[in-house]
């Protein structure tokens, strides 16, 4: 609880102690009038400095200004009738309790938010002549050493060059189960070093690096209001004037009719009184507090969940998903390529990888990589000469003086070689040693563990369609379709493909929902950006396509996406019930107040009473079941 919380409760108990005393004191007259003014002032004050400020700003429109009114004016008619102020007083402390509670509500949802905020690092050690020196995280340059010890904050993105430990990613993803690093494993800023001393080699600004744009996201979250959060606005810019100048046509007209036109008693008291009780009535609290906070909770449960929402209107949009387009590589697949088979000939299994790996262990390709990996054993380069890579097709190289060719079927046919297709899906490196063809090696990449249960969370969840697009081969890209359970595939796409392919996919869902695309890499960026709701990989995927994306997955982890669509969706509901029940019920309760059937009491709880229901309702946002 922050100070000006425990401030408040202070001044609701004094307050409500003091009003319960003095029904119990026989006071009476100008004294009970002084009394009572008391606790009025002790519960009150600031409310009246507020509406004061608001007609001197020309800007008396709000709450505070209705609040005033009716209590000031219930007191006027106590004065001039029965002397009993508790109503007046009543009013001013319920609405302070409603409000001391809509804060430490609001405080509640902010707690994930600011745990997030946690993530900022203070410092970065650098070792200077032996010793290690704090210096601020913005000072250190691309390419710098920096020393992470154990319960300390990794400030900058970069390399491990020494050490091994564990990092506490749950901030950033909302995971509970640490991760290991060890040298040369890429690792990112926000994460919390738990065991051994790493050195890390910086490859990026701080400024530019993973925390600062996860804080950036979370701090300007706030100002990209959805289409409910700017209609409520601006209903509460239009209702508030026009139940004032009600209030007053309530106060006049009436007795008015009665005097002139009936020839009967004004009773300008009674009519004074029901147009007070409109006024607490129609207060708009329920709806101008309890919107942005179910919105504000919404985005802090996300972001508990290891995903960011940029805004509030991205989170409207994301519950109305009914079609999610995914790029292959990196994000349903981890982008880490594998050896599957090798299917030879007369020469055998362990020296067709010899010679593969040999023959590439000049390029930094993927593909390269994994067969390196494969073979298994040092790379004496001494033993490759005269490489030529042929861009498109492969690599020839001499390898212990053999001839050797790897690469796909355009290279066999250059070479004049006939080859052998392959009946499974894969990138298919065909090799031949002194002109003779002498098999061919499976390469796949691998899915991502989660990958196929995020396919069927997202049927469960409602959305209609799920699109793979890649520049993958048709072969390749229709079996990962089929294995995971996706409905349609286009494969062998350019970049600019798969912006022309979201186009003609967003004309088809036209009416039927909103489309979404998830991805990771550079060449995401122009399609996410394109899509109703851009969805990036935060952990691995490239700063274009997190910046151009409405939401990251800290995790990489595409079961989140279903996640954060339950989790849009539970917020909008909310949303909308809080509309419906506040609008409701306050309607109901202005017109028993016109005709003199609710008074002061009743108006208590269409105002304080409606908004601790719609807060109390709103911060449920902040709690999703696992799928």
């Amino acid at each position: 609880m922050s100070k000006k919380q425990k401030k408040m409760l202070a001044r609701i108990l004094i307050a409500a102690a003091l009003l319960i005393l003095l029904n119990f004191v026989p006071v009476t007259g100008a004294l009970r009038f002084v009394c009572y003014l008391v606790p009025y002032f002790v519960i009150g004050y600031d409310i009246l400095i507020k509406a004061f400020k608001g007609i001197k700003n020309r800007q008396p429109f709000d709450e505070s200004l209705l609040m005033a009114i009716a209590t000031i004016g219930a007191i006027a008619i106590a004065l001039y009738d029965s002397g009993d102020y508790t109503e007046a007083i009543a009013v001013m402390l319920f609405y302070q309790i409603g409000e001391w509670f809509q804060s430490y509500a609001v405080g509640k949802s902010r707690r994930n938010i600011s745990e997030l905020m946690d993530i900022r690092p203070d410092y970065a050690n650098i070792e200077k002549d032996g010793k290690l020196e704090q210096v601020d995280p913005d000072e250190v340059e691309i390419g710098s050493v920096i020393l992470i010890q154990p319960g300390e904050k990794v400030p900058i993105d970069g390399i491990v060059i020494e050490g091994t430990s564990t990092l506490n990613t749950s901030a950033l993803t909302g995971e509970s189960l640490p991760r290991d690093a060890q040298e040369g494993d890429e690792i990112i800023s926000g994460c919390i070093n738990m065991t051994g001393v790493l050195k890390i080699k910086t490859t990026k600004e701080f400024g530019e690096s993973t925390v600062s744009k996860i804080l950036d996201l979370v701090e300007n979250a706030s100002s990209r209001k959805s289409k409910s959060e700017d209609f409520i606005t601006k209903f509460a810019r239009v209702y508030t004037p026009a139940v004032v100048y009600s209030a007053i046509a309530l106060a006049i007209l009436p007795p008015l009719v009665r005097m002139f036109g009936m020839g009967i008693p004004a009773e300008w008291g009674t009519w004074i009184y029901r147009a007070l009780t409109f006024l607490v009535i129609s207060c708009p609290c329920a709806l101008v507090i309890s919107i942005p906070l179910s919105f504000f909770a919404g985005i802090g449960g996300a972001s508990n969940a290891g995903v960011l929402v940029k805004g509030s209107n991205y989170l409207e949009t994301l519950s109305q998903t009914k079609c999610v387009v995914f790029d292959k590589t990196g994000t349903l697949t981890q982008g880490v390529f594998e050896v599957n088979e090798v299917h030879h000939n007369e020469m055998n299994r362990e020296k067709l990888l010899e010679y593969a790996a040999l023959a590439e262990s000049a390029s930094s390709h993927p593909i390269s990589k994994s067969l390196q990996r494969a073979y298994g054993k040092e790379i004496d380069r001494s033993r490759v000469t005269d490489i030529q890579e042929i861009s498109g097709n492969g690599v020839m190289a001499k390898v212990d003086g053999v001839n050797v060719a790897a690469g796909n079927s355009k290279l066999m046919d250059r070479l004049g070689i006939k080859w052998i297709d392959c009946h499974q899906a894969g990138t298919i490196i065909h090799m031949a040693v002194d002109g003779i063809y002498a098999g061919h090696i499976v390469i796949s990449d691998i899915e991502k563990p989660h990958a196929k249960e995020a396919i069927q969370a997202l049927k469960r969840a409602g959305v209609e369609r799920t699109v793979m697009l890649t520049g993958d081969s048709r072969k390749v890209a229709e079996h990962v379709a089929a294995d995971l359970g996706i409905d349609e595939v286009h494969a062998e796409l350019l970049p600019a493909d798969k912006v022309s392919e979201v186009e003609e996919l967003l004309k088809k869902n036209t009416g039927k929902g909103k489309l979404a695309f998830v991805g990771d890499g550079i060449n995401d960026a122009p399609v996410l950006s394109r899509a109703d709701i851009g969805i990036a990989m935060g952990a691995m995927g490239s700063d274009a396509a997190i910046e151009a994306a409405d939401i990251v997955l800290m995790d990489d982890d595409p079961l989140k996406i279903a996640k954060a669509i339950k989790i849009s969706r539970k917020c909008l509901r909310i949303v909308y019930e809080n509309i419906w029940f506040a609008i409701g019920v306050k309607l109901i309760c202005l017109v028993l107040g016109a005709v003199g059937i609710a008074n002061m009491w009743l108006a208590i709880f269409a105002d304080v009473g409606v908004m601790i229901i719609a807060v109390l309702n709103a911060i449920r946002a902040l709690f999703v079941k696992k799928l």
